[in-house]
């Protein structure tokens, strides 16, 4: 059975880097490209019937324009409208063709935390049936580097799987933050220290031994490299993108991490790469 990559378009200047992927995508995985547009229900109906086929013909006039730019085949796609609340629509649409995957673009309100979390982009990774891909970058960028944090919770897990099925080509880190008891009073003795050392080995012997047992499940597995660093979760996460971004990171769309809020809603605000949001489970 063919998948189905489903593409939502707003027909926008900076979507336009999100239907490229969307397009290489399905060309690379031989998947079937859904690409939707959702109209303003309040609008009267002769007004959406008189702007449907104008839509239509403007996003294939920008699928014409972003396989030339991009010298890509045009793989089997459907055009559409849909009429509703956009999260609404893209969400019921993913369920109802058993979507694969869901591909939008990048929140565009950067730095502005407080307005991620009723966005279109923040409602679909929460409620999404199948991972969902925020795009920011060109689709001439490939996602080599992969990034993973991970505790190995059951949405950890989920993602972690979803990551190595779909990327069995790239170079994957784990990236697992960690706290020791005892480290505000503690930290300067000899003794905590070497007590401490030897939990944090511990500590990796054991998440090794989680990481073989999940690449035990696939033929084919990617590289991949364990960091442990000490710290806030969501802190030691975002230092991370500024230090070193990776191409895509991959996350589970449940569970706040940190004192700073929800973890997927800091990352829209302040986006170093695209995003992958895997289902809790």
């Amino acid at each position: 059975m063919a998948h189905t990559l489903l593409f939502a378009c707003d027909l926008s200047a900076e979507n336009r880097a999100a239907f490229a992927r969307a397009l290489r995508m399905a060309n690379e995985s031989g998947a079937r490209l859904d690409v939707i547009h959702v109209l303003d229900p309040h609008l009267p109906h002769q007004a959406l019937r008189d702007i449907e086929p104008l839509v239509i013909e403007e996003m294939q006039r920008i699928l014409t324009d972003l396989r030339e730019d991009y010298a890509l085949a045009e793989p089997a796609t459907l055009l559409q409208t849909v009429a509703g609340a956009p999260y609404a629509e893209i969400i019921r649409e993913a369920h109802e063709r058993k979507a694969d995957m869901i591909v939008l673009g990048a929140h565009r309100k950067r730095g502005q935390l407080d307005l991620v979390g009723g966005t279109t982009l923040a409602r679909v990774l929460r409620g999404a049936p199948c991972p969902v891909l925020s795009v920011s970058h060109v689709a001439t960028q490939t996602w080599q580097d992969i990034l993973v944090p991970v505790n190995f919770s059951l949405a950890c897990r989920h993602t972690l799987r979803e990551t190595l099925k779909r990327f069995p080509e790239a170079s994957v880190t784990l990236l697992h933050a960690w706290n020791i008891p005892g480290e505000r009073e503690l930290g300067s003795d000899n003794h905590y220290a070497q007590w401490r050392d030897s939990e944090v080995a511990r500590l990796r012997q054991q998440l090794e031994r989680e990481i073989d047992q999940l690449m035990g499940e696939f033929d084919a597995v990617p590289e991949v490299r364990l960091e442990l660093e000490q710290g806030d979760p969501l802190e030691v996460l975002l230092n991370r993108l500024r230090r070193q971004p990776p191409d895509l990171l991959a996350l589970g769309s449940r569970g706040p991490l940190g004192r700073q809020g929800h973890l997927t809603e800091q990352l829209l605000a302040e986006p170093h790469c695209d995003v992958m949001v895997c289902r809790a489970w």
